[in-house]
């Protein structure tokens, strides 16, 4: 399976330990990429790792095998972070990083999470979760749906497409990405068809985040960071949609009694990034120092 590479893993590194302190919170933990850079950074420093996703822990631990006994991994949704810290005995942390992206070994996964697979529709980060995108794509009312498409997928077709799905789960249950795609193709008029941007790439946005709770879990998450950083602890988020830019944006924004802004503008990939790294080219960090 194609090794994950870590989206602007110097610029967070370096933001995230450039306060000092050596007891790190990794709240999306992933395949250990930037855990492991932290670790190879700052001697005697600790990890607190946490993901939902059992194969990225699977992968993480082998990735971080050479650091054994300065990190723990929880599974665990980050929106609990206060309680895996609590588990962990530890009240504060000095820095906290949140990846919000996709893993490479997700997207080549079979649980539907990419456009270019045939797959199930799942898109689960946690398998014990009950929704799925089976359920959402099948069972949710028309407005429900074209409302998702809107909102998380900014998708100007979204009514079109809500329609068109509906339209074809009364014949028969949509099972499949390949599906789902056919069908989102087929409402997208010919000329738009082969643009910069695959037409069911915002729907696909859309269904992840609503069976994932992604923005919700993300509000919940940060607005419980301040309470659980030393002061001179650092925040260090990188995001790849503009939805979840404007909540981090906005957090900080709403925060600066409690936060140093470290990063006036977001920092973006290097042009040499982005050319080894195209799943990159969408990143956004932003990053605050705790007062």
């Amino acid at each position: 399976m194609t090794e994950h590479v870590p989206v602007l893993l110097e610029e967070a590194t370096d933001l995230l330990t450039g306060g000092g302190g050596k007891v790190f919170l990794d709240c999306t933990l992933g395949g250990g990429g930037h855990a492991k850079r932290i670790l190879e950074k700052v001697k005697d420093s600790y990890i607190i790792g946490i993901d939902w996703d059992e194969e990225a822990i699977e992968i993480a631990e082998k990735n971080l095998k050479d650091f054994e006994g300065r990190f723990s991994i929880y599974k665990a949704n980050f929106v609990n972070l206060d309680l895996v810290l609590k588990e962990e005995g530890v009240d504060r942390v000095d820095g906290m990083l949140f990846d919000l992206g996709m893993s490479m070994y997700q997207l080549r996964s079979n649980r539907g999470f990419s456009f270019q697979r045939d797959a199930p529709l799942d898109m689960r980060m946690d398998r014990e979760q009950k929704l799925t995108a089976y359920d959402v794509v099948n069972r949710y009312p028309e407005r429900e749906l074209e409302r998702i498409l809107r909102e998380y997928g900014e998708e100007r077709l979204s009514r079109r497409i809500a329609r068109a799905i509906v339209k074809r789960r009364e014949k028969k249950p949509i099972e499949t990405t390949g599906e789902l795609v056919e069908i989102i193709v087929s409402v997208y008029p010919e000329r738009l068809r082969y643009g910069r941007i695959h037409p069911a790439t915002r729907v696909f946005q859309a269904i992840r985040i609503e069976v994932n709770k992604e923005l919700e879990n993300l509000e919940v998450a940060l607005k419980k960071t301040p309470e659980l950083l030393n002061h001179g602890g650092r925040l260090v988020v990188i995001s790849f949609h503009s939805l979840e830019d404007r909540i981090v944006k906005r957090f900080f924004k709403e925060r600066q009694n409690l936060f140093r802004i470290l990063t006036k503008k977001p920092i973006t990939p290097s042009e040499d990034e982005i050319r080894m790294n195209l799943a990159s080219r969408s990143a956004k960090l932003r990053a605050g120092e705790r007062i």
